[in-house]
Parts: C-alpha cells; sequence; structure tokens
C-alpha cells in the first residue's frame, strides 16, 4: 500500500522549469569538465600513429603502456612522488596551525588593533614584494635548497584565513563562555571546543592548501637545487623535456609493443601521473568542502 506525502510542496510549471533548466546544466558543465581528462588518460595510452590519426578519442585502439614505461624507468619519478607527499603533508599542516591561530584571535570584535591586523592581511592580496625580494628573503633567512622554502613564506593565506575566521565568528559566543565557567584556558577552548566544531571549514581549508603544495612547480624550481629533493612536477618536466629531446634527435628505446613512447603521450602520461594522487584526496572531505566554505563566506 503506497502512501501519499500530503505535505509535498507542489512546484509550478515555471519552477519546474527552472530546476529541470538547472539540472541540464550541471550535467553538461560535468560532462564538459570530464571529457578532456578522459582524453588525457586515453591519450596516455594510445600509439604514436593513434594520436596523429585521430583528432579525439575516448578508448584508443591499441593500448600501449610504453609512456608510462617511459616514465617509470629510471625510478625518478617515485622519490619524486614522496618528497611532493612530503611537501603537500607538512606544507599542510604548517598552514593550518598558523592560519587557525592567526584566525581565532582575529574572529574577536574585542581584541585592540584587530582591525589593523586584519587590514594588513587583506594588503598581501592586493600587493606582493615580487619574486626577486622574496628570493632574497629566503636566501637571507637560510632556506634555499631547504623545503621550508616552500612552506614558510606562503604560511598564511589571506583567503583562506579570512574564510575560517568568518566560520569562527559564526559559532555560538555561550560555548566559550560555558567553558570558561568549567575552567577551560583559551587554548583549551580552542582545542577542545572551537577546532572539532570547525571541521568544514578547516577540511575546506586544508584541501585548499593541499592542491596549492601539490600542484607547486614554480616556487621549487627556483628555491630547490639538489636533484634528490625535487618534487614529482620537477620530475615530470624533466621526464618531457628528455623525450622531446629524443623525439627531436631521432633517437629511440624500444619498449616492446608499439616501439618508442610518442612525445605526446609522455606528456598525457605525465599529466596523469601528477593529478590522480590528489584527486584521492578529494572522497575524504568532499562531505565538509561545500559547508565549510559557503558558511564561512556568508558573514564578514
Amino acid at each position: 500500500m503506497f502512501t501519499v506525502n500530503k505535505n509535498k510542496i507542489k512546484m509550478s510549471p515555471a519552477e519546474k522549469a527552472g530546476l529541470t533548466a538547472a539540472y541540464v546544466v550541471c550535467i553538461l558543465s560535468g560532462i564538459l569538465t570530464i571529457i578532456p581528462f578522459l582524453y588525457i588518460v586515453a591519450g596516455s595510452f594510445a600509439t604514436e600513429k593513434e594520436l596523429v590519426e585521430r583528432s579525439f578519442f575516448i578508448i584508443p585502439h591499441t593500448f600501449s603502456y610504453n609512456a608510462y614505461r617511459y616514465i617509470v624507468a629510471d625510478g625518478s619519478i617515485f622519490r619524486g612522488l614522496a618528497n611532493s607527499f612530503l611537501i603537500m603533508i607538512a606544507g599542510t599542516i604548517i598552514n593550518m596551525a598558523f592560519t587557525a591561530t592567526l584566525a581565532y584571535p582575529l574572529s574577536k570584535s574585542w581584541l585592540k588593533g584587530r582591525n589593523l591586523v586584519l587590514n594588513m592581511v587583506i594588503v598581501t592580496m592586493l600587493f606582493s614584494g615580487g619574486m626577486i625580494p622574496n628570493y632574497l628573503v629566503v636566501k637571507n633567512l637560510g632556506l634555499l635548497d631547504s623545503y621550508l622554502a616552500l612552506m614558510l613564506p606562503g604560511a598564511v593565506n589571506a583567503f583562506n584565513l579570512i574564510i575560517i575566521k568568518n566560520f569562527f565568528q559564526e559559532l555560538p559566543v555561550e560555548l566559550e563562555e560555558a567553558a570558561k565557567i568549567d575552567g577551560c584556558s583559551d587554548l583549551e577552548i580552542f582545542l577542545r571546543i572551537i577546532l572539532p566544531l570547525s571541521k568544514p571549514s578547516l577540511a575546506s581549508v586544508g584541501l585548499f592548501y593541499a592542491v596549492s603544495h601539490w600542484n607547486d612547480f614554480f616556487n621549487s624550481l627556483i628555491y630547490l637545487n639538489t636533484t634528490k629533493k625535487f618534487p614529482v612536477q620537477i620530475i615530470l618536466r624533466q621526464i618531457v623535456l628528455l623525450a622531446q629531446g629524443a623525439s627531436a634527435n631521432g633517437s629511440s628505446i624500444d619498449f616492446g609493443v608499439g616501439g618508442t613512447p610518442p612525445e605526446q603521450a609522455v606528456r598525457m602520461a605525465a599529466t596523469v601521473v601528477a593529478t590522480i594522487p590528489i584527486l584521492c584526496v578529494y572522497p575524504f572531505v568532499q562531505k565538509y568542502f561545500e559547508q565549510g566554505v559557503m558558511v564561512g563566506a556568508v558573514k564578514g
């Protein structure tokens, strides 16, 4: 026996049309987003002949693993992945520690000098010292060829700081007052009450920081000199340049079926290797992502 929900809200034809249009737009946007990535994945498994003859495809006619064999041939890609994970994890921890501890006091309207400090942070969103001053600061601090050069200069991002600050401001003040009555110090309130209640915002901002560290290429290229410290982005760049050089010189390395990997397939395989690991992080923070960003950005 079926029951009818009498409280169900009936939609007008205009509302139904609007909802349908919204679904269509979302579906088309999703398709337009995923198709280029599927082409990159398919192209990384294709042969040179197929990449030249077919302008676009999702499934290659002949599967070839030569591009991936070329990438992992000397084993440097695995060291680069390990370095990237280290930079991402350690850098995100530093970012979250500095950002959260600065955002919490700035969320208190009674704090003296709050507006001055906040305005100083906002100015950094509009103006930057530039590459040369940043390099000189890192050099004079003795951080060259160190992972700290990739973490400390950008320890606090102004946009992420404002998101967390706004989220802290929306938490009920009564919770802190009750904790103080129970004898909690400010540090205990921050660690045991504020942070657990701020998981959505912290997870979203942490994802922003993690993606930024993972995709960081330019800073690693400038500040790191030791090959063993290079992250995966630098290693993949070197592999792609070697593939281009081999293609230009006409040299070949036989990997079996399909012969030498094409230059274009190597670039696509490098894109896949650099993208897949960070994509695996999204499912773990997806449930916090929308709530954290929207709730933290409602009020100033």
